[in-house]
């Protein structure tokens, strides 16, 4: 399967490139507005251990909003169940940046993926610690789930979120005014914005989903429990408003990042990640989401078959 998988992905990347249809970067945040949108990879890791990667898959980018997913799961294994006092589970059908939908909500945001949701989720994993010592067990758990060391935060992207994270600041101090911050917002934010920053390529993103996908020898990093339930969530949620969408297409869980990340999982059979930094109207990747509808097409593999 592996050879017949890696000439699909080469015809795929020969597809993407020719249609050439890109979509927009997020250019609000100005160090992601200077990524040529003209760029894709993709990686795939099988159940049996093989990688199978085209186009840009070492490239290193941005992985954003798919480390909510890694954050989540640092915070299940500190504290459990008892994160959903503070966030709900619930998909959003608004803007992953909505201030309405948490103020109508009294300041419990709809689900962990969404930005205010996620900030919550930060400053959960940060309460009673340093900003330094949050965001080492969040690389260190990517580094624990890739085999690979060499994963790290792009200092540079994080100060440009810093810079121009208006929306966040509102969010984080709706979250405070309603008593669901234990941290002093700028305190969350910084390590918020550091964790976003965090930068992977397409095979590292690849070899980090493994144990999400539940592949025979990923490292024990996730239980099964808490992994089936991070890919409830990536289903319902990992998408924004555009989640319905990505599962009728798709029919795989999956998170996407507004530096044009996606992680995708076929549970028991793949872990995958793609990479085209031109958005959609959603702000997902708008490339990448049609090569993970081609992808899943061609290889049999959804949740609802």
């Amino acid at each position: 399967m592996a050879a017949e998988l890696e000439r699909f992905l080469s015809r795929l990347n020969a597809e993407i490139r020719d249609e050439a249809d890109w979509g927009m970067v997020a250019t609000y945040i100005p160090e992601l507005a200077e990524v040529d949108p003209q760029q894709f990879g993709i990686a795939v890791v099988t159940a049996d251990g093989a990688i199978a990667t085209a186009g840009d898959a070492e490239r290193r980018f941005s992985i954003q909003s798919i480390s909510k997913v890694f954050s989540l799961a640092c915070v299940l294994g500190r504290i459990g169940d008892q994160i959903w006092a503070r966030v709900g589970r619930e998909p959003s059908g608004a803007r992953f940046d909505s201030i309405l939908l948490l103020e109508r909500e009294q300041g419990r945001p709809r689900n962990p993926f969404i930005n205010a949701g996620a900030i919550v989720t930060t400053d959960e994993l940060l309460t009673g610690r340093t900003p330094r010592d949050a965001l080492s067990e969040i690389v260190g758990f990517l580094r624990a789930a890739a085999e690979d060391d060499d994963i790290h935060i792009d200092k540079s992207v994080a100060a440009s979120e810093a810079e121009s994270g208006f929306r966040n600041v509102a969010l984080a101090n709706y979250l405070k005014s309603y008593g669901n911050l234990n941290n002093p917002p700028q305190m969350t934010l910084g390590t918020y914005f550091h964790q976003c920053a965090i930068e992977m390529t397409c095979v590292q993103l690849a070899l980090a989903g493994r144990a999400i996908a539940g592949l025979p020898g990923a490292p024990s990093v996730v239980s099964a429990v808490k992994a089936r339930r991070l890919n409830a969530l990536m289903m319902l949620c990992g998408h924004y408003d555009g989640s319905g969408d990505f599962a009728f297409r798709v029919g795989l869980p999956g998170k996407s990042g507004v530096g044009g990340g996606i992680l995708l999982i076929a549970p028991g059979r793949a872990s995958v990640a793609i990479w085209s930094p031109g958005l959609n109207a959603y702000g997902n990747s708008k490339a990448g989401t049609v090569a993970a509808e081609r992808l899943a097409a061609h290889m049999g593999w959804s949740v609802f078959a």
